[in-house]
């Protein structure tokens, strides 16, 4: 029995000292954060593989990969089959981050602003050159200390915009494509002697207006001398009862807002209560667009949009603004189902 018993001691004893050579590498090696570090696991043997990071981060696979948030010196550990003497530990050095830009969105469409800033990792406060190139033509680019503000006027599958960043005379390029969508809005139609045009509004913005002869139909169809609201059919020669000067006129939210022969642009009441003039040139057209609570009409320098009046007394605080400098406006009108 003594016999069995020494043996079985002997048998443990080899066991135990049954040695692993435990090892790993990683590649690459002088990875950056952001970057992914694959660890290739060299050991002699083993089922079970226990990593740590050094960042809090672990894995289970026999060669895991693993990508560092941030800059800095990491202790990475390797235990094999739960052993402590089955161990590898490793000082990894994470360096500075790769360069890069992001967006403040993920959708583009045009006519809206959209930020791209550049991401450089730069705690040495190393002197930084942010070179940025945008190949859309009719592109409005606005730079910033550290990106650009891009307001895209044209749809676009594979809109490409570049950056090319300089730190510490190193210099990395950076590329991305974006595709940019057209969308549906508001139309201002304009008519002069020359041709019928169309000029699409967004939000505080509008493109540029372009000949369209689609424009003509509701040209041809728009008066300001007649309308239908609230169930009563409201003409020129009535309101001129109320508004002797009256020569066109648009009623919406109970104002009636119309251009006189004794000067310019006015809003008043429906009843005729005060009367207050929004422009002191002479109003060749007028629309308004009742889905965006706009007001547009056109005067010698140009076409001119505001807001509705919304306070009792029409006292307005909105500074009315150009739109574009078209001469010789005949005749507006709003179409709010343009694509």
């Amino acid at each position: 029995m003594r016999k069995i018993y020494i043996l079985l001691t002997i048998c443990c004893a080899l066991i135990a000292c049954k040695k692993n050579n435990v090892d790993f590498s990683y590649s690459p090696k002088a990875p950056k954060a952001g970057e992914t570090v694959q660890f290739t696991n060299h050991s002699d043997s083993g089922e079970e593989w226990e990593w740590t990071f050094g960042d809090g981060s672990v894995a289970s696979l026999k060669s895991p990969s693993h990508t560092y948030k941030r800059p800095g010196e990491y202790n990475v550990m390797l235990k094999v089959d739960k052993r402590a003497a089955w161990t590898k530990t490793a000082k990894i050095t994470v360096y500075d981050t790769i360069p890069t830009f992001v967006a403040n969105d993920t959708v583009f469409t045009i006519y809206k602003d959209y930020t791209f800033t550049a991401n450089v990792y730069n705690p040495y406060n190393y002197d930084v050159n942010l070179e940025w190139d945008i190949e859309e033509q009719d592109t409005l680019v606005q730079f910033t200390t550290n990106g650009i503000i891009c307001y895209f006027t044209q749809p676009n599958d594979s809109a490409l915009i570049k950056l090319r960043v300089i730190l510490n005379k190193d210099t990395t390029d950076i590329q991305r494509k974006f595709y940019i969508s057209d969308r549906a809005t508001n139309s201002l139609l304009i008519r002069t002697a020359e041709a019928d045009y169309r000029q699409r509004i967004f939000g505080a913005r509008a493109e540029r207006y372009k000949a369209d002869p689609t424009a003509s139909l509701l040209l041809d169809d728009e008066t300001d001398t007649i309308q239908f609201y609230s169930g009563y059919l409201f003409t020129l020669s009535e309101l001129r009862i109320t508004f002797p000067a009256l020569q066109g006129f648009h009623i919406a939210s109970r104002k009636i807002y119309y251009r006189a022969s004794n000067g310019g642009l006015w809003v008043a009441n429906i009843d005729g209560a005060y009367p207050v003039q929004i422009d002191d040139k002479e109003c060749l057209a007028m629309t308004l667009d009742t889905k965006d609570s706009r007001i547009y009409w056109a005067n010698d320098e140009g076409v001119w949009y505001m807001p509705f009046v919304g306070s009792d007394n029409n006292k307005f605080i909105t500074v009315p603004t150009l739109l574009n400098t078209l001469k010789g406006v005949q005749k507006l009108a709003a179409d709010t189902e343009s694509k």
